[in-house]
Protein backbone atom coordinates (compact mmCIF):
# COMPACT_ATOMS: atom_id res chain seq x y z
CA UNK A 1 0.00 0.00 0.00
CA UNK A 2 1.49 3.31 -1.03
CA UNK A 3 -0.15 5.56 1.53
CA UNK A 4 0.95 5.44 5.14
CA UNK A 5 -1.26 2.79 6.81
CA UNK A 6 -1.80 5.14 9.75
CA UNK A 7 -3.51 7.64 7.46
CA UNK A 8 -7.19 6.75 7.51
CA UNK A 9 -9.31 7.71 4.49
CA UNK A 10 -11.13 11.01 4.78
CA UNK A 11 -14.72 10.62 5.92
CA UNK A 12 -17.52 12.24 3.88
CA UNK A 13 -17.81 14.95 6.53
CA UNK A 14 -14.06 15.62 6.44
CA UNK A 15 -14.21 15.93 2.65
CA UNK A 16 -17.03 18.46 2.94
CA UNK A 17 -15.06 20.44 5.50
CA UNK A 18 -11.92 20.45 3.34
CA UNK A 19 -13.89 21.63 0.31
CA UNK A 20 -15.67 24.36 2.23
CA UNK A 21 -12.53 25.72 3.87
CA UNK A 22 -10.60 25.77 0.59
CA UNK A 23 -13.39 27.48 -1.33
CA UNK A 24 -13.82 30.06 1.43
CA UNK A 25 -10.09 30.77 1.30
CA UNK A 26 -10.25 31.07 -2.49
CA UNK A 27 -13.08 33.61 -2.30
CA UNK A 28 -10.86 35.77 -0.14
CA UNK A 29 -7.34 35.04 -1.43
CA UNK A 30 -7.70 33.72 -4.99
CA UNK A 31 -5.50 35.32 -7.63
CA UNK A 32 -6.95 37.63 -10.27
CA UNK A 33 -5.94 36.07 -13.60
CA UNK A 34 -7.14 37.12 -17.07
CA UNK A 35 -8.34 33.65 -18.14
CA UNK A 36 -10.66 33.58 -15.13
CA UNK A 37 -12.60 36.62 -16.31
CA UNK A 38 -14.17 34.93 -19.35
CA UNK A 39 -13.63 31.17 -19.11
CA UNK A 40 -14.73 30.11 -22.59
CA UNK A 41 -13.42 26.73 -23.81
CA UNK A 42 -11.14 28.44 -26.35
CA UNK A 43 -9.62 30.92 -23.88
CA UNK A 44 -9.21 28.29 -21.17
CA UNK A 45 -7.59 25.85 -23.62
CA UNK A 46 -5.05 28.49 -24.68
CA UNK A 47 -4.23 29.34 -21.06
CA UNK A 48 -3.87 25.69 -20.03
CA UNK A 49 -1.40 24.98 -22.83
CA UNK A 50 0.61 28.13 -22.14
CA UNK A 51 0.77 27.30 -18.43
CA UNK A 52 2.37 23.93 -19.08
CA UNK A 53 5.90 24.23 -17.66
CA UNK A 54 5.67 28.04 -17.67
CA UNK A 55 5.07 30.44 -14.78
CA UNK A 56 1.90 32.50 -14.57
CA UNK A 57 3.76 35.83 -14.58
CA UNK A 58 5.40 34.88 -17.88
CA UNK A 59 2.20 33.63 -19.48
CA UNK A 60 -0.07 36.62 -18.82
CA UNK A 61 1.27 39.03 -21.49
CA UNK A 62 1.53 36.22 -24.07
CA UNK A 63 -2.03 35.13 -23.32
CA UNK A 64 -3.41 38.63 -23.73
CA UNK A 65 -1.46 39.24 -26.93
CA UNK A 66 -2.50 35.83 -28.31
CA UNK A 67 -6.21 36.52 -27.87
CA UNK A 68 -5.81 39.81 -29.68
CA UNK A 69 -4.11 38.13 -32.63
CA UNK A 70 -6.14 34.89 -32.59
CA UNK A 71 -9.47 35.76 -30.90
CA UNK A 72 -11.17 32.45 -31.73
CA UNK A 73 -10.44 28.94 -32.90
CA UNK A 74 -11.32 29.71 -36.52
CA UNK A 75 -8.74 32.50 -36.71
CA UNK A 76 -6.09 30.24 -35.21
CA UNK A 77 -6.92 27.38 -37.56
CA UNK A 78 -6.69 29.64 -40.63
CA UNK A 79 -3.34 31.15 -39.63
CA UNK A 80 -0.07 29.92 -41.14
CA UNK A 81 2.03 27.84 -38.77
CA UNK A 82 4.95 30.26 -38.99
CA UNK A 83 2.68 33.09 -37.87
CA UNK A 84 1.57 31.00 -34.90
CA UNK A 85 5.15 30.13 -33.98
CA UNK A 86 6.13 33.80 -34.20
CA UNK A 87 3.36 34.72 -31.77
CA UNK A 88 4.68 32.00 -29.43
CA UNK A 89 8.27 33.23 -29.69
CA UNK A 90 9.91 33.41 -26.27
CA UNK A 91 7.59 30.98 -24.44
CA UNK A 92 9.69 27.94 -25.29
CA UNK A 93 8.62 24.31 -25.80
CA UNK A 94 7.42 25.15 -29.31
CA UNK A 95 5.71 21.78 -29.70
CA UNK A 96 2.93 23.33 -27.64
CA UNK A 97 2.31 25.98 -30.31
CA UNK A 98 2.35 23.39 -33.09
CA UNK A 99 -0.13 21.27 -31.15
CA UNK A 100 -2.39 24.29 -30.62
CA UNK A 101 -2.39 24.85 -34.37
CA UNK A 102 -3.10 21.17 -35.12
CA UNK A 103 -5.89 21.00 -32.56
CA UNK A 104 -7.48 24.22 -33.83
CA UNK A 105 -7.74 22.73 -37.30
CA UNK A 106 -9.20 19.51 -35.91
CA UNK A 107 -11.80 21.44 -33.92
CA UNK A 108 -12.81 23.47 -36.98
CA UNK A 109 -12.73 20.67 -39.54
CA UNK A 110 -13.98 17.69 -37.52
CA UNK A 111 -16.07 19.31 -34.77
CA UNK A 112 -17.56 22.23 -36.70
CA UNK A 113 -15.71 24.68 -34.40
CA UNK A 114 -17.44 23.30 -31.28
CA UNK A 115 -15.13 22.22 -28.46
CA UNK A 116 -15.60 18.74 -26.94
CA UNK A 117 -17.38 18.41 -23.60
CA UNK A 118 -16.08 14.99 -22.55
CA UNK A 119 -12.73 13.88 -21.18
CA UNK A 120 -12.08 11.02 -23.61
CA UNK A 121 -12.39 13.23 -26.69
CA UNK A 122 -10.07 15.86 -25.26
CA UNK A 123 -7.47 13.19 -24.51
CA UNK A 124 -7.35 12.29 -28.22
CA UNK A 125 -6.32 15.80 -29.23
CA UNK A 126 -2.65 16.80 -29.76
CA UNK A 127 -0.81 17.97 -26.65
CA UNK A 128 -3.64 17.16 -24.23
CA UNK A 129 -2.96 15.05 -21.15
CA UNK A 130 -5.24 14.16 -18.28
CA UNK A 131 -4.45 17.22 -16.17
CA UNK A 132 -4.84 19.62 -19.10
CA UNK A 133 -8.13 18.01 -20.14
CA UNK A 134 -9.42 18.07 -16.57
CA UNK A 135 -8.36 21.69 -16.19
CA UNK A 136 -10.18 22.71 -19.37
CA UNK A 137 -13.39 20.88 -18.53
CA UNK A 138 -13.51 22.03 -14.92
CA UNK A 139 -12.59 25.64 -15.65
CA UNK A 140 -14.61 26.18 -18.83
CA UNK A 141 -17.61 23.95 -18.09
CA UNK A 142 -17.53 23.63 -14.28
CA UNK A 143 -17.22 19.86 -14.52
CA UNK A 144 -15.85 18.06 -11.46
CA UNK A 145 -12.80 16.66 -13.23
CA UNK A 146 -9.68 16.11 -11.09
CA UNK A 147 -6.31 17.59 -11.95
CA UNK A 148 -2.78 16.72 -10.86
CA UNK A 149 -0.23 19.33 -11.88
CA UNK A 150 2.97 20.01 -9.95
CA UNK A 151 1.35 22.34 -7.42
CA UNK A 152 -1.52 19.94 -6.76
CA UNK A 153 0.84 16.99 -6.29
CA UNK A 154 2.74 18.93 -3.64
CA UNK A 155 -0.41 20.02 -1.78
CA UNK A 156 -1.89 16.51 -1.75
CA UNK A 157 1.41 14.87 -0.84
CA UNK A 158 1.68 17.10 2.21
CA UNK A 159 -1.98 16.73 3.09
CA UNK A 160 -1.56 12.96 3.56
CA UNK A 161 2.19 12.94 4.39
CA UNK A 162 2.92 10.83 1.33
CA UNK A 163 5.82 8.49 2.24
CA UNK A 164 7.03 8.04 -1.34
CA UNK A 165 7.65 10.36 -4.27
CA UNK A 166 4.53 11.59 -6.10
CA UNK A 167 5.79 9.79 -9.21
CA UNK A 168 5.52 6.50 -7.32
CA UNK A 169 1.96 7.22 -6.16
CA UNK A 170 0.25 8.77 -9.18
CA UNK A 171 -2.75 6.42 -9.08
CA UNK A 172 -3.37 7.20 -5.41
CA UNK A 173 -2.95 10.94 -5.92
CA UNK A 174 -5.39 10.91 -8.85
CA UNK A 175 -7.87 9.05 -6.66
CA UNK A 176 -7.44 11.56 -3.85
CA UNK A 177 -7.83 14.52 -6.22
CA UNK A 178 -11.03 12.96 -7.53
CA UNK A 179 -12.45 12.43 -4.05
CA UNK A 180 -11.63 15.92 -2.86
CA UNK A 181 -13.05 17.94 -5.74
CA UNK A 182 -16.32 19.66 -4.98
CA UNK A 183 -19.17 17.98 -6.95
CA UNK A 184 -20.92 21.28 -7.65
CA UNK A 185 -17.99 23.71 -7.87
CA UNK A 186 -15.35 21.94 -9.91
CA UNK A 187 -14.17 25.19 -11.50
CA UNK A 188 -13.49 27.10 -8.30
CA UNK A 189 -12.17 24.08 -6.43
CA UNK A 190 -9.45 23.27 -8.97
CA UNK A 191 -8.50 26.92 -9.33
CA UNK A 192 -8.30 27.18 -5.55
CA UNK A 193 -6.17 24.05 -5.29
CA UNK A 194 -3.68 25.41 -7.82
CA UNK A 195 -3.61 28.81 -6.10
CA UNK A 196 -2.97 27.15 -2.75
CA UNK A 197 0.07 25.35 -4.14
CA UNK A 198 1.34 28.40 -6.01
CA UNK A 199 1.01 30.96 -3.22
CA UNK A 200 0.91 29.18 0.17
CA UNK A 201 1.96 25.52 -0.05
CA UNK A 202 5.08 26.40 -1.99
CA UNK A 203 8.07 24.14 -2.52
CA UNK A 204 10.37 26.31 -0.41
CA UNK A 205 9.31 28.28 2.67
CA UNK A 206 5.62 27.34 2.64
CA UNK A 207 3.39 29.75 4.55
CA UNK A 208 1.61 27.11 6.60
CA UNK A 209 0.04 29.65 8.95
CA UNK A 210 -2.08 30.94 6.04
CA UNK A 211 -3.24 27.52 4.86
CA UNK A 212 -6.96 26.66 5.13
CA UNK A 213 -6.01 22.98 5.46
CA UNK A 214 -3.48 23.46 8.26
CA UNK A 215 -5.40 21.45 10.86
CA UNK A 216 -5.85 18.51 8.48
CA UNK A 217 -2.33 18.51 6.98
CA UNK A 218 -0.55 15.34 8.06
CA UNK A 219 2.85 16.65 6.98
CA UNK A 220 2.44 19.77 9.14
CA UNK A 221 1.14 17.84 12.13
CA UNK A 222 4.13 15.47 11.93
CA UNK A 223 6.70 18.18 11.31
CA UNK A 224 7.46 16.90 7.81
CA UNK A 225 6.50 19.86 5.63
CA UNK A 226 10.07 20.54 4.53
CA UNK A 227 10.68 16.86 3.70
CA UNK A 228 7.53 16.26 1.66
CA UNK A 229 7.06 15.71 -1.20
CA UNK A 230 9.97 13.31 -1.43
CA UNK A 231 12.13 13.73 -4.52
CA UNK A 232 14.20 11.33 -6.54
CA UNK A 233 17.84 12.06 -7.31
CA UNK A 234 18.07 14.15 -10.46
CA UNK A 235 19.90 12.72 -13.44
CA UNK A 236 23.06 14.65 -14.34
CA UNK A 237 22.58 17.29 -17.01
CA UNK A 238 23.73 16.07 -20.44
CA UNK A 239 26.78 17.74 -21.93
CA UNK A 240 26.77 18.38 -25.66
CA UNK A 241 29.34 19.83 -28.00
CA UNK A 242 27.71 21.80 -30.81
CA UNK A 243 29.44 23.31 -33.80
CA UNK A 244 28.14 26.59 -35.20
CA UNK A 245 28.90 28.12 -38.60
CA UNK A 246 27.71 31.15 -40.58
CA UNK A 247 27.49 30.75 -44.36
CA UNK A 248 27.21 33.87 -46.49
CA UNK A 249 27.59 34.41 -50.24
CA UNK A 250 28.97 37.31 -52.27
CA UNK A 251 25.54 38.99 -52.34
CA UNK A 252 25.47 39.17 -48.54
CA UNK A 253 22.80 36.47 -48.26
CA UNK A 254 22.89 34.17 -45.24
CA UNK A 255 22.04 30.48 -45.41
CA UNK A 256 19.40 29.58 -42.84
CA UNK A 257 18.23 26.03 -42.19
CA UNK A 258 15.36 24.92 -39.98
CA UNK A 259 15.64 21.98 -37.63
CA UNK A 260 13.15 19.10 -38.05
CA UNK A 261 9.88 19.71 -36.19
CA UNK A 262 10.48 16.68 -33.97
CA UNK A 263 13.33 16.05 -31.56
CA UNK A 264 15.70 18.38 -29.73
CA UNK A 265 14.85 22.07 -30.31
CA UNK A 266 12.34 21.00 -32.93
CA UNK A 267 11.48 23.64 -35.52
Amino acid sequence: MTFNPSRKPFTPQQLKTLRRSLLTWYDQQGRSLPWRDNPTPYAVWISEIMLQQTQVITVIPYYESWLQQFPDVQTLAQAELQVVLKAWEGLGYYARARNLHKTARIIVQEFDSVFPTDLDTWLQLPGIGRTTAGGILSHALNQSQPILDGNVKRVLARLVALPVTPTDALAELWELSGKLIDPQQGRNFNQALMDLGATVCTRAKPRCGECPWLGDCAAYNRGLVNQIPLRKMSAPLPHKQIGVAVIVNDQGQFLIDRRPSEGLLGG
